[in-house]
């Protein structure tokens, strides 16, 4: 049995979005990892069995400036191991510096993130002691996220089943979490409900190309965007060349994991699949301050239109439903960056109309600004 090296996270009731909303909302608060993320979970019961494995003397390596790096190197910190983070040229002095602080060893090398993980794998390649650490295509991980949902159970009254888990989606790391999680406490009927920003929402695309979804039979994707096809499990991906999003730091996988795709694809509750623009998820982040990421699962909790339409109709008239709002964390948020977020805001509603919200059965759900 591994024992878990990160504390249990708040599960907070928030009035005013259960007051917006009509119903239960409740936030799960993984911002206080000391990573600042839910990727802690994973990446620490990943460290801990790459100790089983290799020893103490086991190196992790890593290629990440984002939220895995830092959890990578909080957890090297927490069992005393090395860790070596690599980073493209161009990485944030404060990313270095927070990595450093961690006694991460930081390695700038290349122009590109491919560049910088062609190294990282290099040196795991040359050192028989070196371990890669995974971002989120690695059951491991599903595992260690999973366990977020037991601790939900335990925390909400009254033995309550919530009517939906709603959560941001890059990769698919905290999604396969939370499906793994669900299996385990037999929520696999509760609905799950996965965001991201439109220009790095890889997962919407690739579900979408898989049938029953809208676009399995013509597979027409955006510019730089193409269509490949998982060797193991012969699923169609959709596999991002270029990112537009302002969030895609956190949310910009080029592709799902095959697997989680999979296990989406499959599980009995289903999973509902939205891609917000920026500006609705930098309206959210001036309501929660949180990195653009993580502000795309709070999108309806301040858009009750949206709220509606993802939701799934209530078991009888009537009865006030329960909800819960992964705040999955993230450190890549400045006061700065906030205040630049709600200028775009404004500029953006001074222009009226609607922000458009890509829905996975094909529509576009037009939200007042």
């Amino acid at each position: 049995m591994d024992t878990p090296l990160c504390d249990t996270t708040p599960l907070i009731h928030s009035p005013k979005i259960s007051e917006t909303l009509g119903v239960n909302a409740y936030l799960k608060l993984e911002t206080t990892h000391p990573s600042h993320s839910f990727k802690y979970r994973g990446i620490t019961l990943f460290a801990q069995r790459a100790v089983q494995t290799h020893g103490a003397s086991v190196h992790l390596i890593a290629a990440s400036g984002g939220n895995a790096g830092l959890a990578a190197a909080c957890a090297a910190n927490a069992l005393h191991l090395l860790c070596t983070v690599y980073l493209p040229t161009g990485a944030a002095q404060s990313t270095i510096d927070i990595l450093r602080r961690q006694g991460a060893r930081v390695q700038v090398v290349g122009r590109f993130y491919a560049e910088a993980l062609q190294a990282a794998q290099a040196h795991v390649a040359r050192e028989d002691n070196a371990v890669m650490v995974p971002a989120y295509d690695h059951e491991t991980l599903w595992e260690g996220h999973g366990s977020m949902v037991s601790e939900i159970a335990s925390q909400l009254p009254n033995n309550t089943k919530p009517d939906a888990i709603f959560c941001s989606v890059g990769g698919g790391g905290l999604l396969g979490g939370l499906i793994h999680g669900c299996a385990k406490v037999g929520w696999d009927d509760v609905p799950l409900i996965a965001l991201e920003t439109i220009g790095s929402n890889c997962f919407y695309h690739s579900l979408s190309l898989n049938a029953p979804r809208f676009n399995s039979t013509a597979q027409v994707l955006p510019p730089h965007v193409t269509l490949t096809i998982d060797a193991s499990l012969s699923l169609p991906l959709a596999h991002f060349h270029q990112f537009t999003s302002r969030a895609s730091g956190s949310l910009g996988a080029s592709q799902p994991s095959a697997q989680v795709l999979q296990m989406a694809l499959s599980r009995s509750g289903g999973i509902v699949s939205a891609s917000v623009p920026d500006e609705l998820s930098m309206h959210a982040l001036a309501q929660f301050a949180v990195e653009l990421a993580c502000s795309t699962t709070l999108t309806p909790a301040y858009a009750p239109s949206l709220f509606r339409k993802l939701m799934p109709p209530p078991n009888s008239p009537g009865t006030k439903r329960t909800v819960v709002f992964v705040v999955c964390g993230g450190f890549k948020i400045s006061l700065a960056e906030a205040a630049e977020y709600g200028a775009l805001v404004a500029q953006d509603k001074a222009q009226g109309g609607a922000w458009g919200v890509l829905i996975d059965d094909g529509s576009t759900l037009e939200v007042e600004k």
